[in-house]
């Protein structure tokens, strides 16, 4: 067969015989491929390397900040602003010490630091792909031509023959050709984390999953121990981590609900700011017959264009975030992308992995069953406390000597250490043989005392053929507690039947049972009836329904130590103890996390590679599902349509035995529902479905570095919990960004319309300049609007569904507040600047007859403080308010209005700015005018508590 009809990756390799895939890819076990057959295969299915689709240079994402629309108006009215000051400058009009340009520089300042801003926070480079790429391995060994060679990964090409051993990273999928005592680590690929033992004589069914391809290896999985010699099947993006890798480039990146919702904020303003540009300037034109007046009309113009544009909310926006970040980072969740923190508040449904999110990851025995007796054990994670319970009542051990025993067997046929490390209890080993640790300890069994009592002076080690394990131990004499008496422990004294020796055995139930021929009840032993085998595998079998990983224990003693390799006629005539059940057990705090999501409206899923008994029992006790609920398996999801999950998707609380693209199809289901996901995962395999989640949620612990880049929040934690914790900022969040925009729009409806009403009620000049909007938007309404951003939560706000993240930003009374508003300022201001016009143009004023404008931009600014004050809440009256509950909004209007102020009263700003001297009585004016519009929302809280509504 030539390198040209090789198949194209359609051999499913794990349903095939070995010597089936060496024919298929025209291959030799002993002596690898020739020169020509690489050169031609490397021509044709090229480097073992992973392959990067272009994404936007730095320049285009630089550029597409400009294209905002806002941005946009922004730049025409500085230029339109740079025009006229350059007439003016040519023709000699301007006014005497005014400075041209400043309008042109400070509005296209803005701009530009606007678009910095936004370049900052897009620019964060996908580095999901490059690590990916740190997965791969850098060299490798293969025959080829008969010898063997060391060379680069990305040149090995399909029908290679790769070799194996314990620590290397496999660099290629391959069929496995032979192997010794290979054990494999795929967690970053299927998300388990126990290490999988390797058979290359299997040959499996076709659909069988990602996990269980015992006869297969994969690129970027770790050999944790053994040897072994691989046919390489796929290279580069044809291998499993190819396909995560085009799956991860394949997702695009939507526009958050806050980014969708600016746009429409943009295109609304812009519209309305030239319609009102456009009745302005034909109304002047008509009201004036012509166009003799048509500079003062621009000027009008552009004062309303940066009046309608809210210059300073993308940095408070952006600031807003970022205190969001701080906030979550105390609670555990780093968030990587900042727009995340309020994409949080619109979740509706959490998909969460299991093992170490809603579970502890450490595994701790449930239920132990000795002597006919079930007993459930009490305790939590690795710490040696807790009780032996029958039927609800805690018993002694005296009353129960087979505890004790069995106890021992599970402290001494065991390869784990349990230790106390900071005030936490932790296993130095395996999980399942920490959790047999922990029980004994809750029996007063210590391993370390017993090391002495039972030297180990052979073993039968685990393997996944045998499914169990043996230890044999030379039983020893010591104190036994009366006057200078030595014998063996009173715990195993049963046990050893006055032999020298004795052997613990441990594994699969169903093995160790067949293997048994006596029973140990009490302190003796009896012969094991057929009726007692029966409720043996009944208990077995009620354990596992209930999700527990179950282990049979049994004992033999011995007269001598058995040779090496006699374990099939050891391990016979055992003489049964009895059953232990463990689970991964859940985080006591998940419980109520899972309520407080469902108070709040989101839905928690568990989606999870473990069993499916075990999968229903977790999500049952945690609420997130009813007794008997359904469970998805990945299998059965293989086999539906897109139709048919998307019909599914929101009656299944449980998936178990899901693969990635799994997860993917199930969050895309949910996503055409209408839901907003939030997905959490740890392993590479999870990048793709955390690209494509409203919110992909990275593990800290546990997480690989692809899932990481992918992802948009990182828990560092691992928990739960924590998720719910971070739901809870976005929508505090969200209110706060809503308030302040409901703050600083309403002022800038009040400005265009007074700059507006300007000439159309025949008063000279426009009131505001250009560069005093600036100020306004900037600073009066900017730090206010800051202050506004840190209002501590609602009480409520866990206690309603979210918001749609799909409502408009004027939805829920928005929009009728800010016109409302809007037009109360307006009028108000209106009415102060028609009388201030006509007290600076009375004959015996003093002053300069221009000072009407700076009363005007006074008092729109010291109105804003008394805005920022009654806007804290909604509903509640300002003295009902404890004012040092948000120090912050003291402190801005203080500061704001001290600013203000100075820019009337200290020469150098005045000047810069435009603004006029106003005298005490002037400046009263303007503050009692300023106070109409606290007095005036104030009344409406008291009018809508008097018509039993709730205000936006």
């Amino acid at each position: 067969m030539s390198a040209n009809s090789l198949p194209e990756g359609a051999a499913v390799w794990h349903s095939l015989e070995v010597d089936k895939a060496l024919d298929l890819l025209n291959s030799n076990a002993d002596s690898g491929l020739t020169p020509q057959e690489i050169q031609q295969r490397l021509q044709k299915y090229g480097p073992n390397e992973l392959e990067e689709t272009a994404g936007r240079s730095t320049w285009e994402i630089l550029l597409d900040q400009f294209k905002n629309i806002m941005l946009l108006m922004l730049i025409g009215v500085a230029l339109i602003s740079g025009l006229i000051d350059l007439w003016g400058w040519r023709t000699g009009t301007l006014k005497p010490g005014e400075v041209p340009f400043k309008d042109t520089i400070a509005i296209l300042a803005i701009v530009i630091l606007n678009g910095i801003l936004g370049y900052v926070q897009e620019s964060r480079a996908e580095k999901a792909l490059a690590a990916l790429k740190k997965l791969t391995s850098p060299l490798v060994r293969v025959i080829r031509d008969t010898r063997l060679v060391e060379l680069a990964a990305k040149e090995l090409v399909p029908g290679d023959v790769m070799l194996l051993e314990a620590g290397m990273q496999i660099a290629a999928d391959g069929r496995l050709i032979e192997q010794s005592n290979l054990q494999v680590r795929e967690s970053a690929l299927t998300g388990e984390a126990e290490a999988v033992n390797k058979q290359a004589t299997l040959k499996l069914p076709e659909e069988t999953d990602l996990g269980d391809r015992l006869n297969v290896v994969f690129q970027g999985t770790e050999v944790v121990q053994g040897r072994g010699k691989v046919l390489v099947t796929n290279t580069g993006m044809t291998t499993e981590l190819g396909k995560i890798a085009a799956m991860l480039q394949a997702v695009e990146s939507e526009p958050t609900p806050l980014q969708q919702r600016m746009t429409q904020l943009g295109n609304v303003l812009v519209t309305g700011s030239l319609i009102l540009v456009a009745i302005v300037v034909v109304g002047g034109v008509i009201k004036d017959g012509g166009f003799k007046n048509i500079q003062e009309l621009l000027e009008v113009s552009l004062s309303m264009a940066v009046a309608v544009v809210p210059e300073g909310l993308p940095a408070v926006i952006t600031v807003t975030l970022a205190l969001g970040t701080q906030r979550m980072v105390r609670q555990n969740a780093l968030i990587r992308k900042l727009p995340a923190v309020e994409t949080l508040g619109s979740v509706t449904t959490i998909c969460s992995d299991k093992t170490g999110t809603l579970t502890q990851n450490k595994m701790v025995v449930q239920s132990v069953s000795t002597n006919n007796k079930t007993f459930r054990v009490t305790g939590e994670g690795y710490a040696p406390t807790g009780d032996f319970q029958l039927n609800g009542q805690k018993i002694s051990l005296e009353e129960s000597p087979e505890i004790s025993a069995l106890s021992v067997a599970c402290a001494v046929c065991n390869d784990s250490v349990l230790q106390k490390e900071q005030g936490e209890w932790a296993i130095l080993g395996d999980p399942t043989e920490g959790a047999l640790l922990t029980l004994a300890g809750k029996a007063g069994i210590e391993k370390d005392q017993w090391n002495s009592k039972l030297p180990r002076v052979r073993e039968f080690p685990f393997s996944s053929e045998r499914k169990r394990m043996s230890v044999i131990f030379q039983v020893q004499q010591v104190a036994t507690g009366e006057a200078s008496s030595r014998g063996v422990d009173p715990a195993i004294a049963s046990l050893s039947q006055s032999e020298p020796y004795l052997m613990f055995t441990k594994g699969s139930p169903e093995l160790i049972l067949a293997r048994s021929a006596q029973i140990h009840l009490g302190n003796d032993t009896a012969t094991l009836t057929e009726q007692q085998r029966q409720k043996i595998l009944a208990d077995n079998d009620q354990m596992a329904s209930k999700g527990l990983r179950v282990l049979g224990f049994a004992y033999k003693p011995l007269t001598q130590i058995p040779p090496e390799g006699s374990d099939e006629t050891s391990e016979q005539g055992l003489v049964w103890l009895g059953l232990v059940g463990m689970l991964d057990a859940p985080r006591p705090e998940v419980r109520a996390a899972v309520q407080e999501c469902r108070n709040a409206g989101i839905r928690p899923v568990m989606i999870t590679g473990d069993h499916q008994l075990t999968a229903r029992a977790i999500a049952t006790d945690l609420g997130i599902a009813e007794e008997g609920a359904r469970v998805l398996t990945g299998q059965e999801l293989q086999r539906m349509t897109e139709q048919e999950l998307e019909q599914n998707v929101d009656l299944v609380s449980i998936y178990a035995r899901v693969s990635p693209e799994h997860k993917l199809r199930i969050v895309q289901a949910l996503q055409r529902r209408g839901r907003f996901v939030a997905m959490t995962g740890d392993g590479v395999n999870d990048a793709p479905a955390l690209k494509q989640a409203d919110i992909g949620i990275a593990m800290g612990i546990t997480g690989t570095d692809v899932s990481k880049e992918a992802s948009d929040m990182v828990l560092l934690d691992d928990n739960f919990a924590t998720i719910v914790s971070a739901t809870k900022e976005g929508r505090v969040v969200y209110t706060n960004i809503r308030r302040f925009i409901k703050y600083i729009l309403g002022s800038n409806i009040g400005e265009v319309l007074t700059i507006a009403a300007a000439p159309l009620i025949g008063l000279g000049g426009v009131p505001l300049t250009p560069l005093q909007i600036l100020w306004m938007n900037l600073v009066t309404d900017g730090l206010p609007a800051l202050a506004l951003a840190v209002e501590p939560p609602e009480p409520d706000v866990m206690q309603r569904p979210p918001f749609s993240p799909r409502e408009s930003i004027f939805a829920r009374g928005l929009g009728s507040y800010m016109i409302r508003i809007g037009i109360i300022f307006a009028i108000i201001t209106i009415t102060l600047m028609w009388w201030a016009y006509q007290h600076t143009h009375a004959p015996e004023y003093q002053g300069d007859h221009d000072a009407w404008k700076t009363m005007v931009f006074t008092t729109l600014c010291i109105a804003q403080m008394g805005h920022a004050i009654a806007i804290r809440s909604n509903n509640r009256l300002t003295i009902e308010m404890n004012p040092f509950s948000n120090i912050f909004v003291l402190a801005a209007v203080v500061v704001t209005t001290i600013l203000q102020l100075m820019l009337v009263y200290v020469p150098p700003l005045r000047d810069f700015f435009g603004t006029h001297y106003l005298n005490l009585q002037e400046l009263g004016v303007c503050i009692g005018f300023s106070a109409l519009m606290f007095m005036w929302i104030e009344a409406e809280k008291i009018f809508l508590r008097i018509m039993g509504k709730k205000a936006v």
